[in-house]
């Protein structure tokens, strides 16, 4: 547990920490030293390093917090987003619960995308689920607006003790999040108490003022978003400054903004690269954050006032007082209402958005598509929550499936017909398969280093067996079958039309059978591979029916019988190796009481 949460620090934690503790620095303490430095003013270095260390827990904490989320829900994320995004209102709904569990848009849209080449829902669809997206990664801000920092240490310890003594999973996921949850607010406490010297820090309050040019927040907040990749924190470090006065209500909303701008850097950093959809589905993302804000910058006065009128008020304060306690919450609100407003005036245009999107990032020449063999769902923006990335394996292993059946289905015409360029197609998809292979065995090896439950450690080493089986089929059509192929044209074997109807019978079954594994793997079908593992006796009665013929042809007085017995008993040996692996695949998905039979 120690080992692997010190890889979580090293590998996330550490990188993100240091973005924003860079760009802290030159954002609040830089211009502020600079204007005068002889002046006598803050204890610089002890304010820093509180600062600094006060961002780090915050960080670390929304990660922990997140982390804990995405294991405790991420099972039932990918079938809540596939089965309720039957209308664009469903996938707005579907798009928000799901991006509140996970705390990352990006990952929703990355979910979006496999959905979207696999062919279950269209870009048209998706636009709703981006927009939903936005209105789920408010809910951070609302978290952080509490402030309940007097409970943040008894949260911690109280997590900290679940996570390290519980021995059931799920409890040990639920306090990994409380405690993150704690380490949220304790940071936040931690950088209030450093920065409540400035209060009081002409140089800097002078800094600050310079935030109620909407623009100039709006183009900070993005750039500073961009760097740590995360609007939620962005936006929670805007409402720990809020809770110190340094900032008003309109100023924080323009940070608001340009944090659900820069947001996007996120997406479309991540779709360098990757086929049409991932960055069509970046661009819907962009294009509906850019014009959210370009329509609402004008009514920034607007916005505050409303928030103003909804929000709790302290009319007992005054002054710095005042706005601290009542502004963070008005922030929070406002980001809220801004996410939701911009869904309610761009849900109706969801199919136009689409064709835009369509227009401005064009399909590929399908010549220039075909060069390309890659993996299509495997991304590493999900590696962060295994449950998400296991499924995305199933779905490639229904990718690598559909060559496998085409190699299949193509074979025995081949064969029969003894046509050589059918057969050095067959033996080029297998190409095809082994890249796909690796890169599934490759995505796996990823995700085995990620904090895993003993269910997903139990599903991964499922699925690298079943991948390996799939491979192992299609090598068995390219090194036995195709040879045996290229043998029958080489010694001009001819297949007499009863035996072609056995061979023929024989692969359809077989084919059944492959084509029901995969589907039993890619979709946790256990009916269908409980019919794969069914299929034994049939399989067999059709094995004994087809040697039977071959062994009163072989009594018979035909030419060439030694070679035509030869040739076919051997086809259909290497068939029956066939049905074994999709055996084997179609019971890595059944209970282990199920295996034996």
């Amino acid at each position: 547990m120690h080992k692997m949460h010190l890889n979580f620090v090293n590998r996330v934690g550490l990188p993100l920490a240091l973005c924003g503790i860079g760009a802290t620095f030159f954002l609040l303490a830089w211009p502020a030293l600079a204007a005068q430095v002889d002046e006598a003013g803050p204890d610089w270095l002890m304010m820093t390093v509180e600062l600094l260390g006060g961002l780090a827990i915050f960080l670390f904490g929304m990660m922990q917090m997140e982390e804990g989320l995405k294991a405790v829900a991420g099972e039932r994320m990918k079938g809540i987003l596939a089965t309720l995004t039957v209308n664009r209102f469903m996938g707005v709904g579907t798009g928000a619960l799901v991006t509140a569990v996970i705390q990352s848009s990006s990952v929703t849209t990355v979910l979006v995308v496999g959905f979207i080449s696999a062919g279950l829902m269209s870009l048209s669809q998706s636009v709703g689920v981006i927009m939903g997206a936005n209105i789920g990664t408010t809910i951070t801000a609302q978290i952080v607006a509490f402030k309940i920092t007097k409970a943040a240490l008894g949260m911690i310890a109280v997590g900290f003790a679940m996570l390290f003594l519980a021995k059931n999973d799920n409890t040990k996921h639920y306090g990994g999040m409380l405690m993150g949850l704690g380490m949220v607010f304790f940071g936040m406490h931690v950088m209030s108490e450093a920065m409540e010297p400035l209060r009081s820090y002409q140089p800097f309050l002078d800094l600050m003022r310079t935030m109620d040019n909407p623009l100039v927040g709006v183009l900070i907040a993005t750039a500073f978003t961009a760097l740590i990749q995360s609007s939620s924190a962005s936006t929670g470090i805007v409402i720990v400054m809020a809770s110190q006065g340094f900032i008003s209500l309109q100023a924080g909303i323009a940070l608001a903004f340009g944090a659900n701008i820069g947001t996007c850097a996120t997406a479309l950093l991540a779709v360098i690269g990757k086929p049409r959809e991932a960055v069509r589905a970046a661009i819907v993302h962009l294009l509906f954050n850019v014009c959210g804000v370009l329509i609402w910058l004008p009514f920034i006065g607007f916005i505050a006032a409303l928030v103003t009128s909804i929000s709790p008020s302290y009319p007992d304060l005054t002054g710095t007082a005042r706005l601290a306690a009542e502004t963070p919450r008005q922030i929070a609100n406002a980001h809220t209402f801004f996410n939701i407003a911009n869904t309610l005036i761009f849900i109706w245009f969801t199919t136009q958005i689409a064709r835009l999107v369509e227009w401005l990032v064009p399909d590929k020449p399908l010549e220039e598509e075909a060069i390309i063999v890659r993996t299509k769902f495997l991304h590493e923006e999900l590696l962060s929550t295994p449950s998400l990335a296991l499924d995305q394996v199933r779905m490639e292993v229904m990718h690598m499936g559909e060559t496998v059946n085409a190699m299949l289905k193509g074979i025995m015409p081949a064969i029969i017909k003894g046509d050589r360029q059918a057969l050095e197609e067959i033996r080029m998809m297998d190409d095809t398969v082994d890249i796909l292979h690796a890169g599934i065995i490759d995505y796996l090896g990823k995700i085995s280093k990620q904090q895993l439950s003993g269910e997903q450690s139990r599903e991964l080493l499922q699925l690298m067996e079943a991948v390996s089986n799939l491979e192992n089929i299609g090598d068995i059509v390219e090194t036995n079958l195709v040879v045996l192929g290229h043998d029958r044209i080489k010694d001009k074997v001819a297949v007499s039309e009863t035996t072609q109807q056995v061979l023929n019978g024989f692969q359809q079954a077989i084919t059944r059978a492959v084509a029901a594994a995969v589907q039993a793997v890619g979709q946790r079908n256990q009916r269908s591979a409980q019919a794969v593992v069914g299929m034994k006796d049939e399989i067999n009665s059709i094995a004994d029916s087809a040697a039977a013929h071959e062994a009163r042809r072989l009594i018979a007085e035909e030419p060439n019988r030694i070679p035509a017995y030869v040739l076919e008993v051997d086809l259909i040996e290497k068939q029956k190796r066939i049905y074994y692996f999709a055996k084997r695949m179609a019971k890595t998905v059944l209970p282990a009481v199920l295996q034996h039979e």
